[in-house]
């Protein structure tokens, strides 16, 4: 089963990694209409999301990738 939320007039699929434990720390993410996409914490389903265009969520994985925000 994907949960989904409805931002508009159509659902979301919402996903989470298949690295994620069974913790409940983790994070789900959508692809929204036009390429972007949407993120939200999965132990709070119909909390806020935070939505990315496809341009800012490339620029978000690339710096990821190049390890631009450090670990923690």
């Amino acid at each position: 089963m994907k949960p989904t939320t409805k931002p508009g007039s159509r659902p979301l699929e919402w996903v989470k990694s298949s690295y994620s434990g069974n913790n409940g720390n983790c994070v789900e993410a959508a692809v929204l209409p036009g390429g972007g996409r949407a993120l939200r914490d999965s132990k709070d389903r119909t909390g806020p999301m935070l939505t990315f265009s496809a341009d800012e969520f490339r620029a978000f994985i690339a710096g990821a990738s190049a390890g631009e925000f450090g670990q923690q």
